[in-house]
């Protein structure tokens, strides 16, 4: 088994990519919950929900979120009444929403309910949060500490960031369907999709028994750089990595990473790279790391598998 740890559009695209090269058996998608919050009353998991609907084929692909062919009475009625409008919630979108703040409080847990959800909408593949207990990031910026959406969503990413917390990281523990997927020492590799190193991935390996998993492991993780020709290819990664002092390259995202990564896919812009990254003592391969359709994440997908595999072959 793969697992494959995402959030964002970068690690919705590569997961599609690895559904398509593995079957349902052989791979597992867990997302980033670190950006989950309460509005209007809902339970909203922006990251859970790109993922999902990127695997079932009905996002936007255009917005980067939300689902395809949405319509928006729901917020025009809101911002005729005065509501707070600042995230936008379309009238399918709201479906998934409303769904799952109710079976939250029943009482059933996270993990199932995207179960449930993923499985109306299609998905074979196990999607699974990164937690069921509430962990939520926080940007420490110059303006002060703010919850992450209204860094993200309300402030559009315009404050300068000073670094991150994740509250309730430390009481938190994985998903139960992740819990067993890790006690079963069949995962053969973990590969980090190319997501937001700091407000993606971090929240995830935040959570203690996650960290010190993937810290004693047996298998080999391989990341793609979310970092193309010092450029991020949607949201604020690479401004995230100036303001924080770090080199905005691939080779940046290497250094970040540090031992927690044994193997590197790069974009083939990065390829004079390759050299520096061999010499961080990293495995590295170039390839078009730009999935800008599903067949592109599809080869893509396969290079990653395969390079995983080999590195798995080597321990």
């Amino acid at each position: 088994m793969i697992v494959a740890l995402a959030g964002g559009v970068g690690g919705a695209r590569l997961a599609v990519g690895l559904a398509a090269a593995l079957p349902p058996s052989q791979l597992a998608i867990v997302v980033n919950t670190g950006d989950d919050f309460d509005h209007l009353g809902l339970a909203i998991s922006p990251d859970l929900d790109t993922v999902m609907y990127t695997l079932a084929g009905v996002n936007n692909p255009v917005a980067g979120w939300g689902r395809a062919k949405e319509t928006w009475s729901f917020m025009s009625a809101l911002a005729e009444l005065g509501g707070d409008d600042w995230f936008r919630l379309g009238d399918r979108d709201l479906a998934v929403h409303v769904l799952r703040t109710l079976a939250l409080r029943r009482g059933v847990a996270l993990s199932a309910v995207t179960r449930e959800l993923a499985g109306r909408l299609g998905i074979r593949h196990a999607l699974i949060p990164m937690s069921d207990t509430p962990v939520r990031t926080r940007v420490l910026t110059a303006r002060g500490v703010l919850a992450f959406q209204d860094y993200f969503v309300r402030d559009q990413c315009r404050p300068r960031v000073r670094g991150f917390r994740f509250a309730g990281s430390r009481n938190a523990r994985p998903a139960p369907p992740f819990a067993r997927i890790m006690r079963s020492r069949k995962v053969r590799a973990v590969v980090i999709c190319p997501s937001n190193p700091y407000v993606s991935v971090a929240p995830i390996l935040s959570v203690p028994a996650i960290r010190a998993w993937i810290k004693q492991r047996d298998f080999p993780v391989v990341a793609v750089s979310p970092i193309v020709g010092g450029a991020a290819l949607k949201g604020p990664a690479a401004k995230m990595m100036r303001e924080l002092g770090c080199e905005a390259t691939a080779l940046g995202v290497v250094r970040h990473y540090g031992s927690s990564v044994d193997g590197w896919v790069i974009d083939k812009q990065d390829a004079k790279l390759e050299r520096a990254i061999e010499r961080e003592g990293k495995a590295v391969i170039v390839a078009d790391t730009v999935m800008n359709d599903r067949g592109k994440s599809g080869k893509l997908a396969q290079r990653v598998v395969s390079f995983a595999r080999a590195l798995a072959e080597q321990r």
